[in-house]
C-alpha cells in the first residue's frame, strides 16, 4: 500500500523549511490568522492536516502521534526536504516530537505553541470525562475552548471556533486522538536532544502554563526555551498572531541561517 500524503499547502519560497501541525481542535485553518504576516522571504511553510481533519477527514488511520510523525516524514520526503524545522499547536507539539524521535538528525528547530508534552498530559476523571464527550458534544469543546483561554473571549469567536472545530473534524478520529496524545508518554525517546526547542505558552491558559511547561519541556530538551505571551491563551494563533509570528520567527532565525 502506498504511504498516505498529509493534505498540505504551502506558503513562502525561503530557505528556512517548516512544517506546521495543527492542534486537537481544528485543522490546518489552525494557522489561518497568521498566513497574510508570515516572513515568506527566509522561510517556506507547509501546513498540515492530520488524518481526521481538513482535507484528510475522511481518510481511514490509527490517529496516533507515531502514525502522524510517520505521516509527516512521508510528506517531507515527497518535498525533497532533507531537513526542516517543525511547529506544533497543542495535540500537534506531541506529533512533532514524535518527528523528533524518529528522524533527529532531520529537524534543524522544534516549536511548541501551548505543546502536549512528551510525557502526555494526564486528567483526573471529570477532566477527562468532558475531553472525551467533546467528540459528539459541541459544548464541551466550547467549555474547553473557554477554560484554556481564561473565560475572557467573545461569545462569537467561541462558537466560531466551536463551528470549526466540529465542520472540520472526523468525530471517532478526534475521539481517537485523544487516547494518544494525552495518554501516551514516549519522553525517554527525546529526552537530553540537543535540538533547539522553543516552547510558547499564554499567561491566559491554566492547562498548559508556563510552569508546566518548565517542569516538562524544560526538563527533557538540553537547549530548550520558553516565551510566555501575555495576552494569549492555549489558541496564540488567533488571539494575538502578531505577537507569536514575531517570537517563533526570531527562535527559528536564532541559529544564524535562514
Amino acid at each position: 500500500m502506498a504511504p498516505f500524503l498529509l493534505p498540505h499547502s504551502l506558503y513562502g519560497s525561503g530557505p528556512h523549511r517548516i512544517i506546521a501541525v495543527h492542534g486537537w481542535l481544528a485543522d490546518r485553518a489552525d494557522y489561518a490568522a497568521i498566513l497574510p504576516d508570515l516572513d515568506r522571504h527566509n522561510f517556506t511553510y507547509v501546513f498540515v492536516d492530520l488524518r481526521g481533519y481538513g482535507e484528510a477527514r475522511e481518510a481511514p488511520g490509527a490517529y496516533t502521534t507515531t502514525e502522524g510523525a510517520a505521516d509527516i516524514l512521508t510528506l517531507a520526503d515527497r518535498l525533497g526536504w532533507d531537513s526542516f524545522s517543525l511547529i506544533g499547536h497543542s495535540m500537534g507539539g506531541s506529533v512533532v516530537q514524535r518527528v523528533l524521535a524518529a528522524a533527529p538528525h532531520r529537524v534543524r528547530r522544534l516549536v511548541g505553541i501551548s505543546p502536549v508534552p512528551a510525557s502526555g498530559l494526564h486528567m483526573p476523571p471529570e477532566q477527562w470525562e468532558l475531553f472525551a464527550s467533546a467528540a459528539t458534544k459541541p459544548e464541551s469543546r466550547r467549555a474547553i475552548i473557554d477554560f484554556t483561554t481564561g473565560s475572557v473571549r467573545p461569545d462569537a469567536w467561541l462558537d466560531r471556533m466551536v463551528d470549526r472545530s466540529v465542520d472540520r473534524s472526523d468525530p471517532d478520529a478526534f475521539r481517537a486522538w485523544l487516547d494518544s496524545w494525552a495518554e501516551e508518554d514516549f519522553h525517554d525517546e527525546v529526552a537530553g536532544s540537543t535540538t533547539p526547542a522553543l516552547a510558547v505558552t499564554g499567561a491566559l491558559d491554566p492547562a498548559i502554563s508556563a510552569d508546566f511547561m518548565r517542569r516538562t519541556w524544560l526538563r527533557c530538551y538540553a537547549r530548550a526555551k520558553l516565551a510566555e505571551l501575555a495576552c494569549a491563551g492555549h489558541h496564540a494563533m488567533d488571539e494575538t498572531p502578531l505577537q507569536l509570528i514575531r517570537t517563533v520567527e526570531d527562535f527559528l532565525r536564532a541559529d544564524g541561517r535562514v
